[in-house]
């Protein structure tokens, strides 16, 4: 096995190149049995792996600096670099994280879990080297969804005028720039990135500038150039901004690959080449269905069917069928995602009404303001983007859309602990930022009907408004209790004396469980379906601090800003004596892990809760 030969970063560099072909087969192998056990991203893994190869290959690391834009292609890196015992345990709690981690290893030169990011690290990179008159080299490995983002072209106009080497690979694995077609393309790139030619041109430049008429010559010739490069080559976007562009190069060529980098390192200029890979290749489920492999559970090799899947629906599930039936019987309702059409479920939206669901791809801050347009133009958008990504679009949410008060519906999937994908993707913090900004109502629902409920409530409203959700199975207790949605009034469950838990959203079924160890302990137990995180229902926690001696509020959401606070405040402010308990997430980052067990961690699960209210009981007597 050549796998066994790579235990340490460089050890690729002692193999012979041919077999090279035969380590990128064995990772391939290793990578699908490992992501079938565990879960985690494949297709873009599989997609990378020659890729990966060759840059090992021709950098130095840890003292070269290779950033991944989003991170989740890493795999194939962190194999070469001498973590493959860590696949046992990918993505699991107190194991090893599916992105770059500086804490791992000196190879991860940047954390990243977002896109679009990767350009503007090496551009600080490349300048701190500069400053220091260091001479490592820096590389950002970007996808083309990725340069979708506004913040990859604001960092390539600034890359534009740089005068020292930075390496940007674009990895195109739906060849959405260009197409390398026929010879032509093939040969200019082959003339232009050859030593000799580059050596030629520098030297007939040197000869005719600041020569008598020279100056003239050398500005006809680059406009010749230039002319007949737009109309034959591919790339000129990229040598317009000032970045000279090679490529296309064959992703799963490492020889191919690696002549580009040589020869990108010769350049006193930011340089952009263009590599053409397939996303899932070498595996014939994922190459079909790549969006199916991007993250996967755990599957069985043979088909790529999910090992286990659940009877229960999922909330993104409730969501699909809700936006389903609404668009029906609404022209005027048009969704918009940020090229998560499949993850937030708007799938069967798209295929039903294609003239009205916007993937605008990896774009938050322009999806939320576009959605603005629409409803200033008298549609009724429902933005839907997860909790983590909706937070890149702060700005727009507070300036286009609530100052002006647009009836735009914000569709907050993934909302609290997501698990494996780990600090990046925790939908921890919008309860938040989106609850510092006026004019925006938040909700969140306690069951998969009431999913239902707030939606149909808030396409009737002429204000902003999120709802929030979380990952995983919808919740289908508490059917009984659906009383109707009413903007800011929370809902009774329970009714009793001595305490009183007022839970938000998911912690409602948490709270059903907190209440049956308490009531089990002899204690006397209230529920309250806080339904909306803003504006509170400040009546129901007047009439709740009269008749009980502890108030417990239950978020899944960090502590600062959150909705408990928002009820503390009110309770201070009004001078009620009630006891008070906040049960929230620290203000810390959470790392990867199973859900469960995250919130055991975090003393957030039912058995952990009780405790806790016990604890602050004994403290009180």
């Amino acid at each position: 096995m050549l796998l066994d030969e790579i235990n340490r970063v460089g050890d690729i560099k002692k193999l012979p190149p041919d077999q090279y072909a035969g380590l990128a087969q064995e990772i391939r192998d290793f990578l699908i049995r490992s992501v079938s056990l565990t879960g985690g991203h494949l297709a873009s893994n599989l997609g990378v792996v020659e890729l990966t190869m060759a840059l090992h290959l021709e950098l130095d690391l840890p003292k070269d600096k290779l950033i991944w834009d989003v991170g989740h292609q890493c795999y194939t890196h962190k194999i070469l670099t001498g973590r493959k015992d860590g696949f046992d345990h990918l993505r699991q709690f107190g194991g090893m994280s599916g992105f770059p981690k500086r804490n791992e290893s000196d190879c991860d030169a940047f954390d990243t879990g977002h896109s679009s990011t990767s350009i503007s690290a090496a551009m600080g990179m490349v300048t701190a080297r500069d400053m220091n008159l260091g001479d490592e080299t820096v590389v950002a490995v970007i996808g083309d969804g990725s340069l979708t983002g506004g913040m990859a072209f604001e960092a390539l106009n600034n890359a534009g005028k740089l005068d020292s080497n930075l390496i940007i690979i674009l990895n195109d694995n739906n060849m959405s720039i260009s197409e390398n077609v026929g010879g032509i393309p093939k040969y200019l790139n082959t003339l232009r990135t050859s030593m000799p030619y580059l050596d030629l041109k520098k030297g007939v430049y040197d000869k005719l500038v600041g020569s008598k008429k020279g100056d003239a010559i050398v500005t006809t010739i680059r406009r010749a150039k230039n002319s007949f490069k737009s109309l034959m080559m591919p790339g000129m976007l990229f040598e317009e901004m000032g970045i000279v562009y090679l490529g296309p190069v064959d992703g799963h060529n490492i020889d191919a690959i690696r002549r580009a980098l040589r020869e990108a390192k010769h350049f006193d200029r930011a340089v952009l080449i263009h590599v053409i890979t397939e996303k899932g290749k070498g595996y014939s489920p994922a190459e079909r269905h790549p969006a199916r492999f991007h993250g996967t559970a755990p599957f069985e090799i043979e088909t790529g069917i999910p090992a286990a899947n659940s009877a229960k629906a999922a909330w993104t599930d409730i969501f699909s069928t809700v936006m389903f039936k609404l668009g029906e019987r609404d022209p005027k309702m048009v969704a918009v995602t940020a090229a998560m059409s499949e993850g937030t479920g708007l799938r069967r939206f798209r295929i039903k009404f294609p003239d009205r669901l916007f993937d605008v791809g990896i774009a938050e801050q322009h999806a939320v303001t576009f959605a603005a347009g629409l409803a200033a133009s008298g549609f009724k958008p429902v933005v839907a983007i997860y909790s983590s990504f909706l937070q890149r679009a702060y700005d727009q949410i507070l300036h286009d859309v609530c100052i002006q008060k647009l009836p735009v519906v914000f569709a907050v999937d993934r909302a609290g602990l997501v698990g494996a994908d780990g600090e990046t993707h925790q939908g921890i913090f919008d309860l938040s930022y989106l609850g510092s900004i006026p004019n925006l109502t938040i909700c969140a629902p306690k069951n998969k009907w009431e999913l239902s409920d707030m939606l149909k409530f808030a396409l009737k409203l002429s204000e902003p408004i999120a709802i929030r959700y979380p990952r995983g199975e919808a919740y289908d207790g508490l059917e009984d209790f659906r009383s109707p949605i009413e903007k800011g009034r929370a809902e009774w469950i329970y009714r009793e004396d001595e305490i009183v838990l007022v839970a938000l959203g998911n912690m409602v079924s948490i709270a059903e469980k907190v209440r049956e160890i308490l009531k089990a302990e002899g204690r006397h137990v209230s529920l309250i379906n806080a339904r909306f995180a803003k504006p509170i229902d400040e009546e129901i926690i007047l009439e709740a601090c009269r008749y009980h001696s502890l108030l417990v509020t239950m978020e899944e959401n960090v502590e600062s800003g959150g909705f408990g606070e928002r009820v503390l405040s009110y309770m201070n402010r009004e001078g009620l004596g009630t006891d008070y308990l906040n049960i929230s997430i620290p203000d810390t980052f959470v790392t990867h892990g199973n859900v469960e067990l995250l919130r055991k961690e975090l003393h957030i699960d039912a058995a952990s809760v009780a405790e806790r209210i016990d604890r602050k009981i004994q403290v009180a007597l």
